[in-house]
């Protein structure tokens, strides 16, 4: 009874964790360069409080970080009341980057009225080169057009920016990439998608100014030939392109990675021809399976880098003994930016959570450029794996990892945080006469209802 009567005191309270949990894990500095986990939430660090988000949903797919913030979207979030009708609307999670808090929900709209209803009505949400906030659904393999929208990053507001005519060959389409200005007021834009289980892949380009029109010479798809492993002849599920930024100012996105699923990352140009993939990489550094799509590049201290996903939710690497689960890995690309002579620096998180999100296979990844108080480079490295977890790194000469932090005070189970979970913990600690050290919160040496207080104490300030 004097348990029950607690806890309902303490779920009356506003209660929050202390601090933001991180992976806890000492990465070793390469060549110079460190990383360290800024925060986590996820299923394996932070299992009750991930859980609790609206956006550990597996409707929830896509998730990008930029100017601060970190957004992430959802089909069909909310049930809206219009009259008699019941309307599902579609919605953006807008979170503080700087440890994940959520800021506001972007309920979108489109011309005046609830934007959603249809399946995967808000699949991919990215930010383009000027920091434009951009929104496509996912769509079928009879629909013609592909759909991109605008999104006002303080209403949810959704301006249409264009219908991407598929062309002839018509093939259901899961993510899209942006390269330049999707408004066209400040550069030219590209935008790029893959066919799942087809060899197409589409392009569509527009000048400053101008409108979008095929990006394949007049044509908006290419059918590709030439994949890797050569044994694959098409994408599979949930295929994703990503074009690589050349220079500073060149938007033309004229190389970029197709991650298909049934392959690892292919580079490719515009003319479809295959400029590097996996053939002459160390087997080590292989995605230990290809069930999940992602990949991006950064450059750093005269470096090129990609990030590329491990794996998805079963196996060992054996390099390093630990379990995959939603993992990326972390190479300096080779002379030339090779793929074959690439130097693998760290695999990260140790593990986000090894939860089926019901086959989206994709994981969002994108860094952001900025200096550190010393006034060296670094990058800040977001990854996100719907319904399992998304972490945050600094990366750079300048960062030092000395290892885990010291345990949290009144963190008597471990979790990195400070909640009614604790509470409960110590209770049942008493009450069953199984306690440990982690228990004396107040440290007098026992275990009882004083240190209970003592975590309510912690909580509350």
């Amino acid at each position: 009874m004097k348990k029950f009567l607690l806890l309902s005191i303490l779920f009356a309270t506003v209660v929050c964790g202390m601090r933001a949990a991180t992976d806890g894990v000492h990465y070793e500095r390469v060549n110079g360069i460190g990383i360290k986990n800024m925060w986590i939430q996820d299923r394996a660090h932070t299992p009750a409080e991930w859980s609790d988000k609206p956006y550990c949903n597996t409707s929830a797919r896509t998730a990008v970080m930029g100017d601060g913030y970190i957004y992430i979207a959802r089909s069909n979030a909310n049930a809206v009341i219009q009259g008699t009708d019941t309307l599902t609307q579609s919605v953006i999670y807008k979170l503080d980057a700087t440890d994940g808090h959520l800021v506001k929900e972007l309920e979108l709209t489109l011309d005046g009225a609830i934007y959603g209803g249809a399946v995967l009505s808000c699949n991919t949400v990215g930010l383009d080169n000027f920091g434009n906030l951009f929104m496509a659904p996912y769509t079928s393999e009879v629909a013609a057009e592909h759909p991109v929208y605008l999104v006002d990053k303080e209403t949810g507001e959704l301006t249409l920016m264009a219908k991407l005519d598929k062309g002839d060959a018509i093939q259901r389409c899961d993510y899209i990439d942006v390269m330049g200005d999707i408004t066209r007021e400040q550069a030219e834009c590209n935008i790029m998608t893959v066919g799942a289980s087809s060899e197409y892949i589409y392009r569509w380009h527009a000048d400053q100014g101008g409108d979008f029109e095929g990006g394949f010479d007049g044509d908006p798809y290419l059918a590709i030939l030439d994949f890797y492993p050569e044994t694959v002849t098409q994408w599979g599920y949930a295929p994703l392109a990503k074009m690589v930024l050349a220079a500073e100012d060149d938007f033309s996105g004229e190389l970029f990675y197709i991650d298909g699923f049934t392959t690892s990352p292919i580079l490719y140009d515009n003319t479809g021809n295959k400029v590097d993939d996996f053939e002459e990489v160390d087997p080590a550094f292989w995605p230990m399976d290809v069930g999940a799509n992602g990949v991006c590049e950064f450059t750093l201290d005269g470096r090129n880098f990609i990030v590329y996903v491990a794996a998805q939710y079963t196996g060992v690497d054996e390099s390093t003994g630990v379990n995959k689960a939603c993992q990326v890995y972390i190479c300096e690309l080779g002379e030339g930016m090779s793929l074959g002579g690439m130097q693998r620096y760290w695999m990260v998180p140790d593990e986000l959570g090894a939860v089926s999100d019901g086959g989206t296979r994709v994981q969002s990844l994108n860094v952001e450029y900025g200096v550190d108080d010393e006034g060296n480079e670094e990058v800040t490295l977001f990854i996100f794996k719907c319904y399992n977890g998304m972490a945050v790194y600094k990366i750079g000469p300048g960062i030092f990892d000395d290892g885990p932090e010291p345990g949290i005070p009144g963190d008597v189970n471990g979790d990195n945080e400070v909640n009614i979970a604790d509470v409960n913990a110590v209770i049942d600690m008493i009450l069953t006469g199984n306690s440990d050290s982690a228990g004396d919160v107040n440290g007098d040496g026992e275990v009882n209802i004083a240190d209970v207080n003592a975590v309510i104490d912690l909580i509350l300030s």
